[in-house]
């Protein structure tokens, strides 16, 4: 009787292997998301943009429920800005997940985009020495 070599069923949890790529593109788009939380805060009008991407995802089913849910939360925090931005900003795999997939299209302009990957890509004296 022939038996598969590897049964998934049969593993009570999956490794998911991710490779250097994949950390370096979630660590731009974490950094693309601490710009974009700190320029709604500054700009409460763009909100509308966000909420009005959320809808048309939503009702062309591009955008899961859990996934709707969850960026309708975070904008319901705005007027908390440390929850908001954390909420944004959380490192787990479910919102790196989210971020790849973001509603927050069209918020940076391209000069802001390259400007906050640049500052990250240097990075700065004091998060250097710290990390020593």
């Amino acid at each position: 009787m022939w038996t598969p070599k590897s049964n998934k069923r049969n593993k009570p949890y999956r490794v998911k292997k991710t490779g250097i790529k994949d950390e370096n593109i979630d660590r731009q788009i974490l950094v693309l998301h601490q710009a974009i939380a700190a320029k709604l805060l500054a700009e409460p009008a763009l909100l509308a943009q966000v909420n009005a991407k959320l809808e048309e995802r939503r009702d062309n089913g591009q955008l899961g429920y859990g996934a709707y849910m969850h960026w309708v939360s975070v904008l319901e925090l705005y007027q908390q800005p440390e929850q908001f931005c954390a909420g944004i900003t959380e490192d787990s795999p479910y919102l790196r997940k989210l971020r790849r997939r973001t509603p927050f299209v069209g918020i940076l302009t391209e000069q802001e985009r390259q400007q906050a990957l640049q500052q990250d890509a240097m990075g700065d004296l004091q998060q250097v020495l710290v990390d020593l």
